[in-house]
């Protein structure tokens, strides 16, 4: 066991038994919604992994650890605190020395839970290339970490602020299989459509645990991407969505706002301009993700 690795006792009782577990980030607890938004949605999150046969382990970082699975009190204050990193890869050194409090994104929840030994991995929407990459190099290190590190990952595709196109491309070039569950078209977060054929796609959640298995078995390391699409009756569409976008892209390049503090900003934005309507397509698209990658993490145990 990791000295800087701390599991919670279910989650360990899960693991030595076999059990499905399903990691969920808590980036999206301190810097995606506002409070009490942010922790309900957290337990229902949670609650919806129990209720179709998995363990959910929340990850964050705090009292120089590396913590899997959170109790109530902590996700209230990681809801609720203003002085909570946003931790990735190149943080999570300098957040641990120092004892402070981080919400993992999805580069770093990944790498603690392959230290954990889980392999199935609940987030809204990944991050990826920016669209604009071309002058600025940003690029999330979710993509590189997606390379290296075997956890497969369900989200409702790449966040539509971003360039889809080229995130698929570079997903392509690392060798880190898309597939889309239930449909030939790859999503875009908010939306079912984005423009983009998934390069794959599978109809069970059955079939996807046995391609991540077959993946690894092949010793083929790094992450399989699930696109999972949001239900239909709470997508906003894509053409509609990329009106607001522009304009959060625009308001943010006249504040300055760069780095890791873009995304949070720009979704935010968005949030306030319709009105809620995406925070709430959000939680929905990620309950949507508990149940289907909860549904993967039991089909992956019954393999294993």
């Amino acid at each position: 066991m990791n000295a800087l690795l701390n599991i919670n006792s279910e989650v360990q009782h899960a693991l030595k038994k076999g059990k499905a577990v399903v990691v969920l980030e808590s980036t999206i607890i301190s810097h995606g919604m506002p409070y009490p938004k942010n922790v309900q949605t957290a337990i229902e999150v949670e609650n919806t992994v129990r209720a179709n046969g998995a363990i959910p382990a929340t990850i964050a970082i705090f009292n120089g650890s590396c913590h899997v699975g959170l109790n109530h009190e902590e996700l209230e204050y990681f809801g609720k605190a203003n002085n909570v990193w946003k931790v990735s890869l190149r943080d999570m050194p300098y957040v641990i020395t120092k004892n402070l409090y981080g919400a993992t994104t999805v580069a770093a929840t990944m790498r603690i839970a392959a230290m954990a030994g889980i392999k199935i991995f609940v987030t809204g929407g990944i991050g990826g290339v920016h669209r604009d990459a071309s002058s600025t190099m940003d690029i999330s290190a979710d993509l590189t970490e997606m390379a290296q590190t075997s956890v497969a990952v369900v989200s409702a595709g790449v966040k539509s602020i971003l360039d889809i196109g080229l995130t698929l491309e570079y997903m392509e070039t690392k060798g880190i299989p898309v597939v889309t569950y239930g449909q030939a078209e790859f999503p875009s977060f908010y939306s079912r459509k984005s423009g983009f054929t998934s390069p794959l796609r599978l109809d069970t959640t059955k079939e996807i645990a046995a391609m991540v298995h077959s993946k690894w078995k092949l010793g083929l390391n790094g992450a399989v991407l699930v696109a999972n699409p949001v239900p239909a009756d709470q997508e906003i569409e894509a053409i509609e969505m990329e009106m607001y976008i522009q304009e959060a892209l625009n308001a943010a390049r006249e504040d300055k706002i760069i780095g890791k503090e873009v995304t949070p900003f720009l979704l935010k934005y968005i949030a306030e301009h319709t009105n809620g309507e995406s925070l709430e397509a959000n939680i929905a698209l990620i309950k949507h993700n508990a149940r289907i990658g909860a549904e993967i993490a039991v089909e992956y145990a019954a393999i294993k």
